[in-house]
């Protein structure tokens, strides 16, 4: 059942505001971003302000494919990231990071377990761009706000494409991204070792505008999601001659900034 956006909005933002963060003056620098001139103000959860830890090439990052839209993310010291998370994928273990957008009902929930401890959405409910800057633990999360549609019309800043920052690697996931990207986005992204793009041809993006993206993008892994019914071959054909194809039977991979493949690779995990 669709719930009420008003509803989902004040559910989200009570939860959001209630959370255990602090916020500090001192922001984190991006690693992924190739220029910046300034950098909004960092919220610290559950860390010791100042600097992220030492990371090495070494360190490993788990990923692992729920469902639909929602991809685990794992990071070396244990936190467990859920993106577009509605409840449905994902919930066991709890992750103690969700991020959500709210196109539909299925990238978001209005009523969030109260055992996870951050809850990210992708809009804001009071208007305006939504604008996160957390460090938990090991992973600086962020995001660059995008518009959605409404039947017949654009809503602007509806949602996010979120930015996770582990281990040396630079993870985006595009979220339930409606349109082409602009120079503007592309900058405030930066690099992105590793994407999460939606493949399902229609909802979300035209397959030429995702291929348009992924390829501008040239990131070192591609893990397609949101798939629906389209054939997994309609999304690799116009890639190929760019990008590796990697089927696996399994639902997760392990990888590092050692580990990155040396060509661009479509990683295409189990359920997908």
């Amino acid at each position: 059942m669709r719930l009420h956006a008003s509803l989902t909005a004040a559910a989200v933002f009570a939860v959001l505001v209630s959370g255990p963060a602090s916020a500090q003056d001192d922001p984190v620098p991006s690693q992924c971003l190739a220029m910046a001139r300034s950098l909004p103000n960092v919220t610290y959860a559950n860390y010791t302000p100042g600097h992220l830890p030492v990371q090495t090439e070494e360190e490993t990052v788990g990923i692992t494919y729920a469902g639909h839209s929602t991809y685990i993310i794992e990071t070396p010291q244990g936190v467990r990231i859920a993106t577009d998370y509605s409840g449905a994928y994902g919930h066991t273990p709890l992750p103690r990071v969700i991020t959500m957008n709210k196109a539909h009902s299925t990238h978001y929930t209005a009523t969030p377990d109260p055992g996870i401890e951050h809850v990210l959405p992708g809009w804001n409910p009071e208007g305006g761009p939504a604008r996160h800057a957390v460090v938990v633990d090991d992973v600086y999360i962020r995001n660059v706000p995008t518009d959605i549609r409404r039947w017949g019309y654009e809503e602007k800043d509806g949602n996010s494409i979120f930015i996770f920052e582990v281990a040396g690697l630079c993870i985006g996931h595009l979220g339930h991204l409606h349109h082409r990207l602009e120079n503007e986005h592309y900058a405030a992204i930066g690099r992105l070792d590793i994407v999460m793009a939606p493949v399902d041809g229609g909802m979300t993006l035209a397959l030429e505008t995702v291929t348009e993206i992924t390829k501008r993008l040239q990131s070192s892994i591609v893990l397609p999601m949101h798939r629906h019914s389209t054939p997994i071959g309609e999304f690799l054909s116009p890639l190929r001659s760019a990008f590796d194809v990697d089927f696996r039977s399994e639902r997760s991979l392990d990888v590092s900034m050692r580990t990155l493949p040396r060509r661009p690779t479509i990683v295409i995990l189990s359920g997908v």
